[in-house]
């Protein structure tokens, strides 16, 4: 069994609950920028870490005016905005506890996560929020008291806190140690219903000050981030409240729409993302750049940028492509870096696997993705790249205090100061998860001699063909799903002769691929999917994809669905990620269908 453990480098302190960073930080630097909110001009307006903590305190003051005891549960549906994290510490000072709800959560699945965690007050940001959740209330007798931000409701609980003394708040900031429970976040059930993680203070506070050493050169007093992945997720969360304790300016946009431009007028040091975030910006450059008749090249600058990549980690660049890497910085490199605020040095990417060519372009313009591996039960990161620990195609070492092992079969394992305390309220699924002090990530990967961990895929994923086959997915859909035309990809062929997949289109990038190979740009996804130009494009895509396996792993067959697979239709996680068990079931019938209709012996696209 392959195991490395990186100690901790911070002593712990089991008295330290969340609070208490955010209490530091303005101690240490209290005129200092914490935040950043968007100005009707375009601009930016500051928010210093001691005007953020007088916020933290009023609304605190308001929500134990309103009945909120020590150690109640507070639901919370809100996009990524301020009001997160204000909301969150405020909860904190009143000795309360926060339940994150995504905002894109059908009624069933707001009264699911209200109830199991035992909820007694909701704070809700938009009418449509308030829609869904009042579908549940009946089934939420426990919840007595509702907020809804968009009413002004935040600023109604400050007007009538203001009574409740600084001592209160203090008491009820300090009840809370270490070991005690700081939130329950709900996984996004890719397998069955959710289930509530419990992740305790120490989680957040030894991992925020470890991980803070080791990525000082990212999060640092100086630096800043624009967040626009869902904070109710604990990736977003995580680096949320690092950026509080490391004295991190963060901005908010959730309209991914208007993301380039907050770039633009934000300007962070690093973001956050997900790899199909990455792959978005590189596509839509690339499509961009050949409508105006500029496509060869961009893609002869991406080939370039990425050769140079490889050849400083072989630890030589040749003259020539010294040369070809210059001139195309120029005409090139140069403009994708405006187009991400300018100053964007690094970037943290999680979830899914990134990709060589996506993780050695980026480093070419001069954006280091530091991807790391982790999940809500490990309190986001358990392993990271690091500026000066960093390989791509890996997830990085160990963090310190977290341990990694590889059990027999090939699973990882996670133990140390990021491993959750279990799932509330359900035993049996903590007993199941838990080898001792190590939690079973399900995941499948492997270590090299420096500690850096490699993911392989998905334990219940594997897909074994009727020939006894065992195919990872991941390894054909990640390269399938970089085509700009491609929206999501689902590898499918358990207990089949051969393997087959279910492709869907890029609902943003189609019109515009349409227009730029001579096509029709306003095509139906019906239409689309049978189209001869787009069923070829995804050919060459699922082609080259079968390079990289094995004939007996190589797609044989595919088949475009006329749909868009999206989290309102069930068959996406809040981060995106597929729900393969719920379009497997979905889409029985088609699948099916690939193998009767289709002969074994070539790749074909049923439509």
């Amino acid at each position: 069994m392959d195991q490395f453990v990186a100690p901790a480098i911070v002593e712990a302190d089991p008295e330290a609950n969340t609070t208490d960073l955010l209490i530091r930080r303005v101690a240490l630097a209290p005129n200092e920028p914490l935040f950043a909110l968007p100005a009707k001009d375009g601009g930016w307006n500051d928010v210093s870490g001691a005007e953020f903590l007088a916020e933290v305190r009023a609304l605190a003051k308001g929500l134990i005016a309103a009945g909120i005891e020590p150690g109640d549960k507070i639901g919370l549906m809100c996009r990524t905005r301020y009001e997160w994290t204000l909301i969150d510490f405020a909860t904190w000072f009143a000795g309360a506890v926060l339940v994150p709800v995504y905002e894109t959560s059908s009624p069933s699945q707001v009264q699911w996560a209200l109830s199991d965690s035992q909820a007694t007050a909701v704070i809700l940001e938009t009418p449509d929020h308030f829609a869904r959740f009042d579908e549940a209330h009946p089934d939420l007798p426990l919840i007595t008291k509702v907020w809804q931000i968009d009413l002004g409701d935040l600023n109604k609980l400050v007007a009538a806190g203001v009574a409740v003394t600084d001592e209160e708040v203090e008491r009820r900031r300090t009840l809370a140690k270490g070991s005690d429970l700081a939130t329950l976040i709900y996984t996004s059930g890719t397998m069955g219903r959710p289930k509530g993680c419990i992740l305790t203070h120490s989680n957040f506070v030894e991992l925020s000050r470890n991980a803070a050493v080791k990525l000082a050169d990212v999060v640092h007093p100086g630096a800043s981030t624009l967040l626009f992945i869902t904070t109710a997720h604990v990736f977003a969360r995580f680096i949320a409240i690092i950026c509080v304790h490391a004295g991190v300016k963060v901005g908010h946009q959730a309209d991914t729409k208007q993301l380039l431009p907050a770039l633009g007028s934000f300007r962070p040091t690093f973001l956050l993302a997900v790899p199909r975030v990455f792959e978005k910006v590189y596509n839509s450059s690339e499509q961009k750049a050949e409508g105006d008749g500029r496509g060869k090249i961009f893609r002869a600058a991406a080939a370039v940028a990425i050769a140079h990549s490889e050849a400083l980690d072989a630890g030589s660049i040749p003259l020539g492509l010294k040369l070809k890497f210059a001139l195309y910085d120029r005409l090139v490199y140069s403009k994708l870096r405006t187009a991400l605020g300018g100053r964007t040095k690094y970037a943290v990417s999680g979830s899914a696997p990134l990709g060589h060519r996506l993780g050695h372009f980026y480093r070419s313009l001069g954006i280091t993705i530091l991807e790391g591996y982790g999940l809500t039960e490990t309190t986001a990161p358990a392993t990271v790249n690091l500026v000066d620990q960093f390989k791509i195609d890996t997830v990085g070492p160990p963090l310190p205090g977290v341990g990694i092992r590889i059990a027999a079969d090939g699973e990882i394992q996670v133990s140390g100061i990021n491993v959750f305390a279990g799932y509330w309220n359900n035993e049996k699924a903590t007993a199941e998860a838990m080898d001792g002090e190590w939690f079973k990530t399900g995941d499948l990967g492997s270590l090299d001699s420096d500690g850096f961990l490699t993911i392989t895929g998905r334990k219940k994923e594997i897909i074994v063909t009727a020939g006894g086959k065992n195919v990872a997915p991941a390894v054909l859909e990640d390269p399938i799903r970089a085509n700009p035309l491609v929206g999501q990809v689902i590898v499918v062929g358990d207990q089949k002769p051969f393997i087959s997949a279910l492709v869907t289109l890029d609902t943003e990038m189609l019109p515009v691929w349409l227009g730029n190979n001579g096509q029709k740009a306003d095509l139906t996804l019906e239409e689309a999917s049978q189209n001869p130009a787009v069923l070829a494009e995804i050919q060459k895509a699922v082609d080259a994809a079968n390079t990289l396996v094995s004939r007996a792993e190589s797609i044989r067959n595919f088949v475009v669905l006329p749909v868009d697979l999206t989290e309102e239709s069930g068959h996406l996680t809040p981060k995106l990620t597929i729900k393969r068990n719920v379009i497997v079931k979905d889409y029985a019938d088609t699948i099916e269908r690939m193998y009767t209709s289709a002969p074994a012996t070539e790749t074909i696209s049923l439509h």
